[in-house]
């Protein structure tokens, strides 16, 4: 029996001039993508691209992004995203781990990443996109290597979007015919694609997902949370080779017939205003520190206008109770914080519209299943902390060839998340910090981010990191980074923070040192590096 696929899902007929993709100032309608992702089908087919062989996706966010994807999976392959803001070495890490056998890269990332001598041996065949003419890319240590036509789009004159009818559901607007390999009732639970996590404690691991993967997120946190409206216009500033960006900026829109904002530009706040602006999005994603930089940017260099939107979203760390009280404030837009894994594809919690109970993570979502468990395995208390374990049907299969970590962390049927939650008698999630950021100063845990909601009340705190460091006598002690705002001295500033840390938190929690620093360390998804902190604390113990 035939089923519909990722492509049958997106490419229905009467969608064909509904426009999906706002990018660089042109609309690309749906036809338009259709005819691009049977191009690359083809291509594919044609290098001999057969299921199961993996190709990984080295693009920024664009049109040639999203057909790639599509392409691969309809083909039977698997994909590989990779984010170009990677390091070098962890981008060719991620290529040899997976033995990717193909490669879709941005012509200005190829020579640096696979020209050396230590490229990976099993790539054989390159398509190369937004190649300039003089190029001269021709071949790579005796690579086969093609261009990616794209579509030029329809320029939108004067920044106007046009508004389109609602499509109806009830037929599929091409396929990618013979490049397709068949589909029967269970190719949606074959190998799809391959996201790699962040890498920020270690080698980056590779969560293996299916297509149901996708569409079961789009029946649980898109449908329960996002509701989707017509003439939905969805904007990401994570990327989308990662599991959040992925299902905002591609699944979720594309899915429903509605439209997705493209950006290839890194998200700083002017590109992020000019976004705004122009393509007035209704549903913003972004992680704690973009809206951070987006509130600093409305206030002391331009006005953010967000007058088109209706919801905004956050993820990738717990959103600061204060911050998002002040968006809420400044814009009269709610922030709806939660949480998800690469593991898990998207968010499993989550606060709703018009229910937010800001500094949680919100509510477990309909179709999956939460624990919290103590060190020794035993069940906790409502309101006691615990390890959250996680169960629904998005969760990754494994991790791609790690037999032992995917034993420790898949366990019969449910996902060990490493983080550390406890659950109120309302039935909100209060996140607590990761398993291996927490610490026992005096023989009680201490949840980094508890300490920093209290930090973060203070007008001169602009971001603030808690970590475990030691004391002179070896002792655990509780350390605080801070960055200050502008005008702010860190003398006076301690004092203070002080004296506020010792009216809002028990003595063991109290940090016992203070460093005033100019950033803090993020990784590519705006996760703050703890590990990095403490290893400058074990540095400077060295060297005293």
């Amino acid at each position: 029996m035939r089923v519909l696929t990722i492509f049958d899902r997106i490419f229905l007929a009467d969608r064909a001039s509904r426009g999906a993709i706002l990018y660089e100032h042109r609309e690309i309608a749906y036809s338009e993508l259709c005819d691009e992702t049977i191009r690359v089908a083809e291509v594919l087919h044609g290098l001999d691209i057969r299921r199961g062989d993996r190709v990984a996706i080295l693009l920024a966010d664009s049109p040639e992004f999203i057909a790639s994807f599509v392409a691969i999976s309809s083909l039977g392959a698997i994909a590989v995203p990779i984010n170009l803001a990677l390091r070098r070495e962890d981008q060719l890490f991620i290529l040899k781990d997976c033995g990717a056998r193909a490669a879709v890269i941005e012509a200005s990332t190829m020579l640096a990443l696979i020209g050396a001598a230590d490229a990976p041996p099993e790539l054989h065949n390159i398509l190369v996109v937004r190649r300039e003419a003089d190029s001269q890319i021709s071949s790579v240590r005796g690579m086969n290597v093609q261009d990616f036509v794209g579509t030029k789009g329809q320029h939108l004159d004067d920044g106007a979007i046009p508004d389109r009818p609602h499509p109806s559901r009830d037929a599929r607007l091409g396929t990618p015919g013979r490049a397709t390999a068949p589909v029967d009732s269970q190719a949606l639970n074959l190998d799809a694609f391959i996201l790699y996590t962040s890498g920020s404690t270690g080698e980056p691991k590779g969560a293996v997902h299916s297509q149901a993967d996708i569409f079961y997120t789009n029946e649980t946190y898109c449908r329960e949370v996002l509701k989707l409206r017509e003439g939905d216009r969805l904007f990401s500033s994570s990327r989308l080779p990662f599991a959040y960006g992925l299902g905002n900026a591609f699944t979720f829109p594309l899915l429903n017939g509605l439209t997705t904002i493209l950006c290839r530009e890194k998200p700083a706040p002017a590109v992020v205003s000019e976004v705004f602006t122009d393509y007035r999005p209704t549903i913003f994603f972004g992680v704690p520190v973009v809206y951070r930089m987006l509130l600093e940017h409305h206030r002391s260099v331009a006005p953010l206008d967000t007058s088109s939107l209706r919801l905004c979203v956050s993820a990738g760390e717990a959103l600061p109770a204060q911050l998002g009280e002040e968006w809420e404030k400044t814009f009269g837009v709610q922030v709806l914080d939660g949480i998800g894994s690469t593991e898990m594809l998207h968010m499993f919690m989550s606060n709703h519209d018009g229910e937010v109970r800001y500094g949680s993570s919100g509510q477990l979502l309909r179709g999956y299943d939460a624990r919290l468990v103590d060190h020794q395995g035993a069940a906790t208390e409502t309101g006691e902390v615990g390890n959250l374990w996680i169960r629904g049907a998005s969760a990754a299969s494994r991790y791609w060839q790690r037999l032992e970590t995917t034993a420790q962390t898949f366990v019969d049927g449910w996902t060990r998340t490493g983080d550390l939650y406890r659950r109120d008698e309302n039935e909100f999630w209060w996140h607590m910090g990761r398993s291996d950021d927490c610490f026992k100063p005096t023989g009680q845990w201490v949840s980094p981010i508890e300490v920093e909601s209290v930090l973060l009340r203070h007008d001169a705190v602009r971001v603030a990191a808690v970590v475990e460091g030691f004391d002179q006598d070896g002792l655990s002690c509780v350390c605080a980074f801070l960055v200050l705002t502008v005008g702010h001295n860190p003398e006076s500033a301690e004092r203070d923070i002080r004296a506020l840390c010792e009216s809002g938190l028990p003595r063991f929690k109290q940090p016992r040192r203070y460093y005033f620093i100019s950033e803090l360390p993020y990784t590519a998804t705006g996760k703050v590096q703890r590990f990095k902190l403490r290893e400058q604390l074990r540095g400077d113990k060295s060297g005293q």
